[in-house]
C-alpha cells in the first residue's frame, strides 16, 4: 500500500511483491499468486530483518515464559540470554532487545498498580509473624509517602546489645522505583554483620535524613549509637548533627581514597609513590603532631598543597583521619562496606526492593557478609 499522507514518516511505497495461498478442497494449500518484483532495495542480511515492525511480535508461549521469569526477578539481559538459549541460537531470536525491555517495561508498570496498598497488606502480614516489628512512615505535605523504614524484632535486639557503632549507606537503588534503599548495619561479638533496620526513601536531602535518623533511635527506645559511618554526603552530615548531636560522625575510609584518585589521579599512581605514602599516612599514623607532619611534607613534595580537594580534605581531617579517633569506640570498622556488601547481596537476589509485593523480605534474611576493610 501506499500512505495517504505526504509528509507521513511511513515507508510503505506501494510495493507489489506478495505471495497469496489458498486452500484446496482436501484441506491443503496452493500458490495462487507471487510477484517476486519489489520497487525498493531488499535488506542485505538475513539479521537485518529484526529491524522490520513485522518482527515485534512475540508468541503467546513466549509471553508467558517471559511474564514467569520476571515474576521471579530474572534480569531483562538474562531473560533474553534464556530465549537465546531455549529456543533459537543468537542470531536468530525473532525479535529485537529492546521489544523485550518494553515488554518488561509493561510488566512492570502492571505491578505497581495499588503498590502502597500491596506493601501494607505485606507489612500487616509481616507483623503477624512478629509482633515486635515497628514501621514508621514519613509524608510530605501532599501526604505522599516520602520514607518508609521498618525494623524486625530481631533487629531491635541486636541493636540493644550492638547498637554502638553503625554503618549507613544509600548506594543500592530500587530497579523499578530508582528509590535509595538504606540499610542500618553494625557487628555483633563475633564481628558478624547484623542488621539494625532498612528503608525506603524519595528523596536524599537534610529533611529526609534527619526524620530518618530522628525515627530510627526513637523504634529503638532513644539509644544514639556511639559512632557513625557514613559516606561524605553533606545531607546526611547535617541531619547527624541535628538528629544525633552525642554521635561521633566518621567518614568511610574507602570512599576518601577513591575520591583522592578521582581528583588528583596525575599524582595518585604507583610510579609517583603518592599511592603507598598517602595509604601508610591513613593507615598507619596514629599520633596527631605525626599525621600533621607527615601531611605538610606529602602534599608539599608531590606539589599538591594548592590543590582544592586536598585543602578542603585537610580541613575535614577530623571526620577521616585515624589519629582523630583516638579514644572513640568503632568496633574495629573503618569503612560502610558492611551496608554495601549487603546490598551487593541484594542485587546479586535480583530483588526490587520496592513498595510492592516483594518488598522488605530480603531484610528478615540477610546473611553474614564480610568486612573488607
Amino acid at each position: 500500500g501506499k500512505n495517504d499522507k505526504e509528509n507521513s514518516s511511513s515507508c510503505k511505497i506501494d510495493c507489489k511483491a506478495m505471495v497469496r495461498l489458498l486452500r484446496t478442497k482436501n484441506h491443503g494449500w496452493y500458490v495462487s499468486m507471487f510477484v517476486k518484483e519489489h520497487n525498493h532495495r531488499l535488506s542485505v542480511g538475513y539479521d537485518a530483518k529484526l529491524q522490520w515492525n513485522s518482527h515485534d511480535f512475540i508468541d503467546p508461549v513466549s509471553f508467558d515464559f517471559i511474564k514467569n521469569l520476571r515474576s521471579n526477578n530474572v534480569s531483562v539481559g538474562k531473560v533474553y540470554s534464556i530465549l537465546c538459549g531455549a529456543e533459537w541460537n543468537s542470531q536468530a531470536v525473532p525479535y529485537r532487545k529492546q521489544v523485550l525491555r518494553t515488554l518488561c517495561a509493561k510488566f512492570s508498570q502492571d505491578t505497581i498498580k495499588d503498590d502502597l496498598k500491596k506493601t501494607m497488606k505485606l507489612l500487616q502480614d509481616m507483623k503477624m509473624e512478629d509482633m515486635n516489628l515497628k514501621v514508621e512512615i514519613g509524608v510530605d505535605v501532599e501526604c505522599r509517602v516520602r520514607t518508609m523504614l521498618w525494623v524486625t524484632g530481631k533487629n531491635r535486639q541486636d541493636y540493644f546489645h550492638f547498637g554502638d557503632v553503625i554503618t549507613f549507606d544509600t548506594t543500592y537503588k530500587t530497579n523499578l522505583y530508582n528509590m535509595p534503599f538504606a540499610l542500618f548495619v553494625g557487628v555483633n561479638n563475633h564481628f558478624q554483620s547484623v542488621i539494625f533496620g532498612g528503608a525506603l526513601m524519595r528523596e536524599e536531602t537534610e529533611a529526609a535524613f534527619n526524620w530518618l535518623f530522628k525515627t530510627f533511635v526513637a523504634l529503638m527506645n532513644d539509644k544514639h549509637p556511639v559512632t557513625i559511618l557514613t559516606d561524605q554526603a553533606s545531607a546526611m552530615k547535617g541531619a547527624i548533627e541535628i538528629a544525633l548531636p552525642n554521635t561521633k560522625h566518621r567518614w568511610c575510609k574507602w570512599h576518601v581514597l577513591r575520591d583522592v584518585k578521582g581528583n588528583i589521579g596525575h599524582v595518585y599512581n604507583k610510579s609517583s609513590g603518592f599511592k603507598k605514602e598517602f595509604n601508610k599516612l591513613v593507615n598507619d599514623v596514629m599520633c596527631v603532631d605525626e599525621f600533621e607532619s607527615k601531611w605538610l611534607s606529602l602534599v608539599d613534595r608531590f606539589s599538591v598543597s594548592d590543590n582544592e580537594y586536598m585543602v578542603r580534605l585537610y580541613d575535614k581531617r577530623a571526620m577521616w583521619a585515624k589519629p582523630y579517633f583516638k579514644g572513640i569506640f568503632c568496633a574495629g570498622m573503618t569503612s560502610t562496606q558492611r551496608s554495601e556488601s549487603a546490598n551487593h547481596m541484594l542485587k546479586e537476589e535480583h530483588t526490587e526492593v520496592i513498595p510492592h509485593a516483594r518488598v522488605c523480605s530480603p531484610i528478615q534474611q540477610i546473611p553474614r557478609v564480610k568486612d573488607e576493610r
